[in-house]
C-alpha cells in the first residue's frame, strides 16, 4: 500500500463545488424518492468491528439494494436521464419520475461504456422510461454483469478493449449514429452529463448523513475508479461537514490514476494504461474524470494505491463482521474503501498514525456493490483467490 497526501486541499475551490451543496442534495432526493423501487438504503453500524480494529465507530453505507440493482450507480443513470429528458420535454428544473413518463412518447436511444453497475443502472433507467439503452463493455467483462445488463432490455456487447478504450468506442458510435453518449467520466468538451451522473450520487450521500444524525465522522474513505463517484461525494461532505472529516481516496495499485497524479503534483492529470489487471472491476479505469478529480484535489486529504489483498479483506471481514455487527455482502470494488481502512488499521501503523486514526475516531465508508459477481465473489470470500 502506498500514500501520498494532497497539498492542495482547500486550494481554488473549483466552482463546481456549488452543485454539491446541500439544498442541492435534497432536490436530487426528492426526484429519487419519486421512483417507485425508491428506499433509502442501510447505514451499518459495524461497533463491534470498530473495537477489535481500536475505533471508536465504523459505519458503512450498504448500497447493494439499491433499486434492485445491487449497487449504487442507478443513482446516476436515473438522474442524468431524468435531466436530459426534462430538458428535452421543457419540464423545468423540479420535476418527478411520473412527469417524465407522461410527457410524450419520444424514443432516445442512450449509449454508454461499462464495468458493469453504471450500464446496468443506465439500461434500467431506460427501460422504466421508455427509453432505449446500448452498452459496451470492456475485456473480460463478467458473464453475470453482462447478462444482467441485457435483462434490463438493453443491447449490449463485451468489446476487445480496456476500459477507457471502449469508452472512446462508444463516444464513436454515438457520434456515428446520433446517440446521446451518457457516460459517467469527463474529458475536455465532455462535462455537462458526466456531472449530472455525479450529481445523482447526492442522493446516497445526503442519506448517509441524514442517518448518522450528530453523529459527524472524522475520517471518510471514497475509492475511486475515474473518481466520479469519490468527487461528488467528498465535494458534498466538505459542504456539509466543513474542512475537520480526513477523505482518503482509494484505487487498485493496477489503476490508480488519481493516486498517480497527486504523487506527479506537476498540473496534468496522468493515466494508466495497458490491461488495468485488478479484481476491484469498477474500480479499473486508466484515465482520471477531470471534473472529479478537480474536486479531489480541493476536498481530498490523500489518495492511496493498494493492492487487490486489501479489497479481498474487506469483503471477508464485511461479510464476517465481529460480534453483534450486521454483515454487509460488498463485492470487489464495494469493499475497497473499507478494506484499505482494515488493512490500515492493521498492518500499517506509521499510515495510521500520519491519518491521525485512533480509539476516537469514526470512520465512514460506503460499501458502492454488492455481490454483483457471484462466482468471482465466492472464489474471493471462500476461496481465497483474487484471480481465475
Amino acid at each position: 500500500m502506498n500514500i501520498v497526501y494532497n497539498r492542495h486541499k482547500g486550494e481554488a475551490k473549483p466552482e463546481n463545488m456549488s452543485l454539491f451543496t446541500a439544498e442541492k442534495a435534497a432536490a436530487i432526493r426528492s426526484y429519487h424518492q419519486s421512483i417507485d423501487a425508491y428506499e433509502p438504503t442501510v447505514l451499518a453500524d459495524l461497533a463491534d468491528t470498530g473495537k477489535v480494529l481500536g475505533v471508536n465507530s465504523i459505519f458503512v453505507k450498504d448500497e447493494s439494494s439499491r433499486f434492485g440493482l445491487n449497487a449504487f450507480k442507478g443513482l446516476g443513470g436515473s438522474y442524468c436521464l431524468g435531466r436530459l429528458l426534462a430538458e428535452h420535454y421543457h419540464l423545468g428544473e423540479q420535476f418527478t419520475f411520473a412527469d417524465l413518463k407522461a410527457a410524450g412518447s419520444d424514443q432516445m436511444t442512450f449509449v454508454t461504456a461499462t464495468d458493469g453497475n453504471h450500464g446496468r443502472g443506465v439500461a434500467w433507467a431506460a427501460r422504466m422510461l421508455g427509453q432505449k439503452a446500448v452498452v459496451y463493455m470492456p475485456k473480460g467483462s463478467s458473464p453475470e454483469r453482462f447478462e444482467n445488463i441485457r435483462k434490463q432490455g438493453a443491447e449490449a456487447e463485451i468489446t476487445a478493449l480496456n476500459y477507457d478504450d471502449t469508452v472512446r468506442f462508444a463516444k464513436a458510435q454515438a457520434e456515428k449514429y446520433g446517440w446521446i453518449l451518457v457516460q459517467d467520466t469527463a474529458w475536455e468538451g465532455y462535462e455537462e452529463i458526466p456531472l449530472m451522473i455525479m450529481q445523482g450520487y447526492l442522493t446516497m450521500a445526503s442519506e448517509a448523513v441524514s442517518q448518522l444524525g450528530d453523529r459527524k465522522p472524522t475520517h471518510i474513505f471514497l475509492q475511486a475508479g475515474v473518481g466520479a463517484m469519490s468527487g461528488a461525494v467528498s465535494a458534498y461532505l466538505r459542504n456539509v461537514y466543513g474542512d475537520e472529516p480526513k477523505i482518503i481516496v482509494v484505487e487498485p495499485d493496477q489503476a490508480d490514476c488519481s493516486y498517480r497524479t497527486a504523487l506527479a503534483d506537476d498540473g496534468s492529470l496522468h493515466a494508466v494504461t495497458g490491461d488495468l489487471a485488478t479484481i476491484m472491476a469498477g474500480l479499473a479505469c486508466g484515465e482520471p474524470c477531470t471534473v472529479g478529480y478537480e474536486l479531489l484535489q480541493y476536498c481530498a486529504d490523500a489518495f492511496v494505491s493498494m493492492p487487490d489483498t486489501c479489497a479481498a479483506l474487506g469483503m471477508r471481514m464485511l461479510g464476517n463482521p465481529a460480534g453483534q455487527d450486521d454483515r454487509v455482502i460488498s463485492g470487489e470494488s464495494g469493499a475497497a474503501g473499507f478494506g484499505a481502512l482494515a488493512a490500515i488499521l492493521m498492518q500499517e501503523p506509521e499510515i495510521k498514525a500520519e491519518l491521525g486514526i485512533d480509539e476516537t475516531s469514526a470512520v465512514l465508508c460506503f460499501s458502492t456493490e454488492g455481490a454483483t459477481d457471484i462466482a468471482n465473489y465466492r472464489r474471493v470470500v471462500w476461496e481465497g483467490k483474487y484471480s481465475e
